[in-house]
């Protein structure tokens, strides 16, 4: 039902000589011949063997493979332990980390190797090398036998290269054909002279420059090919400056690392990730990754190749190939995506720079989800009369409700951000994520700016005095007087009946020029404020600690028609009776970034950043203004 991965540090090989087979196929028409050489290595099972098989089924695997069709290889074999990893969890195999549902065999015993259309997974390969190829062909398939191996061509030296060639040469001599079996005495003096060979063998390949490893060579059974590999590998020299690791990391450990690279706080970071991956980024493995990288490992993930070094034109091309490729497979394993991995990188830097706006806008308005752009109305819903005495019957009467609309309709706002040849090139991920942040800014100014554009435009006459929220005059200025005045025109706001509905203020919002008036009279309690000779004023404030002060400078803006330096407010709680109303699309509350398809001529890649909101003016009887003048 589920996906099966074989771990291959718990499968059982066996003997090096098995079956290759089409399809899994047992019937003797179906078998391409045998293996020669089965190693489990860096996470993947690498498989040499000789075609012998003759049927036409045979022939015809040779011949769709001389036309360049691209075979794939699976293994059949025995699951002995099989661990179930649910779903939401995930666990490691073959140095990958796989989420599931999936199943994980931790043991298996290999059976036999087959060639066949499509496989289980779609990273295998299965070739047929010519009997006599030429040099050209022998040239491609000694590179192509190195890459599989973990080397890289440019990084060995002529003696390493010789050496390498010599067991690739080895490798390619055909099996001897079976000899007679030998009894079993001569089997286990066989046996025993092959091992004591290979183990004298080893013990001058080491020389005693490699103890650790003559010992683990010598303890698991490595023959002398095998030897000389990890001896190579442990005396090669580091490559360039970019390379691509060999354990492969999941796409939320290179996410939380890009993120620490461009310095967003790890603290931040950590709530996003959580600890498991944070650990996983922190890694030396993963500890400064850049765009140069992240692109490597995108192309090693999908099977692809490059030269590594500096970061070329044919390098971004085969990486977005790479890209497309891993995008098409879906719901398959691998889980790196570069598109993917930048827009979720992209996303985070857009949020945190989102959220770093200090936005009055957000606390003094209501804050609701629609489903789509129409213009939506709202209603409020009203009371109509008391409580009534009842009478002695017992009847109840019933209560009349009625309805007040408001309306609100969301528009888009958003730009278009790329990731440019230059950036690639410069390795620049802080220069790509400069545009996010900047959007992200831009976006909460936005809000503000909206919020603030219609509060003082005063549409359809919000404050006035037929609405009973208004007040002006000389009186009107922030002081004592003119709390209690706004107070009480807050205190007297009726429904329509003209019955009191009892809304209290919770916020006194004010320009930036009456900041610290506005802190003052919400903090200190004996103020002392002047007054005409013979009419004095008391020294305590009644008003202090009663609303919280807030201040924006979009209030007395000069780029803000209707802006004033003297004008304040008193504001309900937007939870309760809301002023204004800002709607978001479908509850995406803050702006998002998806990745987009680039112009045919652009060697680069886009993204969109949007956001879905809109305000509107809601209760009048949830604020009050002053003029101040």
């Amino acid at each position: 039902r589920y996906p099966v991965v074989v771990d291959l540090q718990g499968l059982e090989v066996g003997r090096q000589r098995r079956p290759i087979l089409l399809d899994h196929t047992r019937d003797v028409d179906f078998v391409m011949g045998q293996t020669d050489s089965v190693v489990p290595m860096n996470g993947q099972l690498i498989v040499a063997g000789q075609v012998m098989g003759e049927s036409p089924k045979a022939r015809q695997v040779i011949a769709l493979n001389d036309k360049g069709f691209a075979w794939q290889a699976s293994i059949g074999a025995r699951a002995d332990q099989v661990e179930f990893v649910a779903e939401g969890k995930t666990a490691q195999a073959n140095g990958r980390e796989f989420a599931g549902p999936v199943n994980i065999a931790r043991r298996a015993t290999l059976g036999e190797i087959s060639f066949v259309v499509l496989g289980a997974d779609d990273n295998t390969s299965a070739q047929i090398a010519a009997t006599h190829p030429n040099k050209e062909n022998e040239k491609m398939a000694f590179n192509e036998w190195l890459t599989a191996q973990g080397f890289e061509v440019d990084t060995l030296n002529e003696s390493q290269t010789k050496s390498l060639q010599a067991m690739f040469d080895r490798e390619q001599k055909p099996v001897a054909p079976p000899e007679e079996v030998p009894s079993p005495t001569q089997t286990l003096r066989a046996e025993a002279a092959a091992e004591a060979e290979r183990i004298n063998a080893i013990h001058k390949l080491c020389a005693g420059k490699q103890a650790d490893l003559e010992a683990k060579a010598i303890g698991e059974g490595w023959d002398v090919t095998r030897t000389e590999l990890e001896l190579l590998r442990a005396a090669r020299p580091a490559g360039p400056a970019i390379q691509t690791s060999t354990k492969n990391h999941s796409s939320t450990a290179i996410e939380a690392a890009m993120c620490l690279s461009v310095k967003m706080p790890e603290e931040k970071v950590r709530t996003w990730y959580g600890d498991q991956t944070m650990e996983a980024a922190q890694s030396r493995d993963l500890r400064g990754i850049g765009l140069n990288e992240l692109m490597h490992r995108v192309i090693q993930a999908a099977g692809l190749y490059v030269r590594p070094g500096r970061m070329s034109d044919d390098t971004i091309r085969t990486a977005f190939e790479a890209d497309r490729t891993l995008r098409a497979a879906g719901g398959g394993f691998s889980t790196i995506s570069l598109s993917g991995i930048l827009s979720n990188v992209a996303n985070k830097a857009l949020l945190e720079a989102y959220t770093a706006v200090a936005s009055i806008a957000t606390r003094i308005c209501a804050q609701t989800d629609v489903n789509d752009f129409k213009q939506v109305t709202r209603y409020r819903l009203t009371g109509q009369g008391t409580f009534e005495k009842v009478g002695p019957d017992g009847e109840l009467k019933h209560a009349q409700v009625t309805e007040e609309s408001f309306t609100n309709q969301i528009d888009t706002y958003g730009r278009i951000i790329a990731l440019t040849r230059q950036m690639m090139i410069n390795d620049d991920l802080g220069a790509f994520l400069q545009i996010p942040r900047i959007l992200g800014r831009q976006s909460a100014l936005a809000v503000e700016s909206a919020v603030f554009t219609l509060l003082l435009s005063n549409p359809a006459s919000f404050f006035s005095a037929g609405n009973k929220n208004l007040v002006t005059g000389a009186s009107s200025a922030l002081q004592i007087s003119a709390l209690t005045t706004v107070e009480q025109a807050f205190a007297d706001q009726t429904d329509k009946d003209g019955k009191p509905i009892l809304l209290t203020p919770a916020i006194l919002l004010v320009p930036t020029a009456l900041k610290v008036t506005a802190q003052q009279l919400m903090t200190e309690t004996r103020v002392n404020e002047t007054t005409t000779a013979d009419k004095p004023k008391p020294a305590n404030n009644p008003h202090a600690g009663k609303w919280e002060p807030l201040a924006s400078p979009y209030l007395n803006s000069q780029g803000i028609a209707g802006g004033s330096a003297t004008a304040w407010y008193l504001l309900a709680n937007p939870a309760d009776v809301a002023a204004m109303e800002i709607a978001y699309l479908r509850g995406q509350r803050s702006p998002v970034i998806e990745s987009g398809e680039t112009d045919f001529d652009t060697l680069g890649m886009k993204w969109r950043g949007y956001f879905d909101f809109g305000v509107a003016m809601q209760d009048f009887r949830a604020a009050v203004k002053s003029t101040g003048v």
